[in-house]
């Protein structure tokens, strides 16, 4: 990918101008945090054009002195190693200045919506739904984040028939959206007396959570619902008219909050839910409209898409979108996930590379 000066230095007087505005101690909150924000973003990419412009430069200082008449041998010698050196990291870097021109996911920076549902398999599909909630919890807490629990369907046998949670903290959308997808598991369950390998399957959802300002719900679009809590935990946890049920008349989305005692905490929740799912719809309506028929192999987020299976007698996990297989089951399933997000952002990187490339 080229980058050409003029767009380069456009980008640099940008940042300076930020720098400036910010130095003044004259703007107002909100309008300090916009520029503070707009500056944040732009900062990385001109360290990058940086440090490619000096690597450049020592290049050129470097031939000159190769090719002058004058230099002696030990002189031209050295010269050649730097050379040599330099043209080793000059493309490493010239990627990175790539990378940070690349444009950003505006939803990156936010929490996530995480919503896992377990699919085929029954108890089974349940118990491994579970399992992976909790991989998520472990990964989110080596990262310092977050974990609130929305609303839980709990199975008779252990696990989930449907968790909801919030995940907050710094570049949790930027590290989680990869996740969408169907995901299966083989494995021997506890109550198979023959051995014999059982496949099952979970949905996991990862939504950008949405502020109040993201999206406008009138009144006249809700139906309200309040009503006595029923299933597990209803009896003991909520023995007054405290559930409650929106819908979204115009989409028809239905959003069912019973967790709380609390008839005002389960609203809350339920609108926290009823707007990110919101937000997701018009996000992906935008991006239809702009990537027209392409699918990105990469984090579509199409979940009927099986991404990944989780093999316990070979001790594997394999993510069938960038055809990776860990035989590190345990220590992923223990929120060791960095080697697998990892490679999902590289390969993300890659394809947007290549597409800005061939554009």
């Amino acid at each position: 990918m080229s980058v050409s000066p003029e767009r380069i230095a456009q980008i640099a007087a940008r940042r300076d101008e930020l720098q400036a505005l910010m130095a003044t101690g004259d703007l107002p909150s909100e309008r300090f945090v916009a520029v503070s924000k707009e500056y944040a973003e732009l900062e990385p990419v001109v360290k990058a054009a940086c440090e490619v412009r000096r690597l450049r430069a020592e290049l050129g200082v470097l031939a000159t002195l190769l090719e002058a008449p004058d230099s002696d041998a030990d002189i031209r010698e050295m010269a050649r190693e730097e050379i040599a050196d330099i043209k080793s990291r000059l493309p490493d870097a010239e990627r990175h200045l790539a990378l940070a021109l690349l444009p950003r996911d505006a939803a990156d920076e936010r929490a996530a919506m995480l919503e896992i549902r377990a699919g085929t398999g029954g108890d089974e599909a349940a118990l491994f739904a579970g399992d992976l909630f909790r991989m998520y919890q472990r990964y989110a807490d080596n990262h310092g984040w977050r974990v609130e629990l929305i609303s839980a369907s709990p199975a008779e046998l252990g696990g989930y028939k449907e968790v909801i949670a919030s995940v907050n903290g710094q570049g949790v959308f930027a590290r989680m959206k990869f996740e969408s997808g169907v995901h299966r598991v083989q494995r021997v369950p506890a109550t198979e007396a023959g051995g014999r390998i059982h496949t099952s399957a979970a949905t996991v959802a990862v939504l950008p959570e949405a502020e109040e300002v993201d999206v406008k719900i009138e009144d006249k679009d809700l139906r309200i619902d309040i009503y006595r809590s029923s299933g597990p935990g209803g009896q003991s946890v909520n023995t007054t008219d405290s559930a409650v049920r929106i819908v979204h008349i115009p989409t028809g989305l239905v959003v069912i909050q019973q967790d709380e005692k609390s008839q005002h905490k389960n609203k809350a929740k339920a609108m926290k839910v009823l707007r990110t799912r919101l937000y997701e719809a018009e996000r992906e309506r935008l991006h239809a409209e702009r990537a027209g028929a392409r699918k990105s192999m990469v984090g579509s987020g199409d979940r009927s898409e099986r991404i990944r299976t989780y093999n316990y007698p070979q001790g594997r996990v394999t993510d069938h979108r960038i055809n990776l297989t860990l035989h590190r089951l345990p220590e992923i399933l223990q929120g060791d996930m960095e080697d697998l997000i990892g490679a999902l952002i590289a390969e993300d990187e890659a394809e947007r590379l290549a597409t800005l490339d061939a554009a």
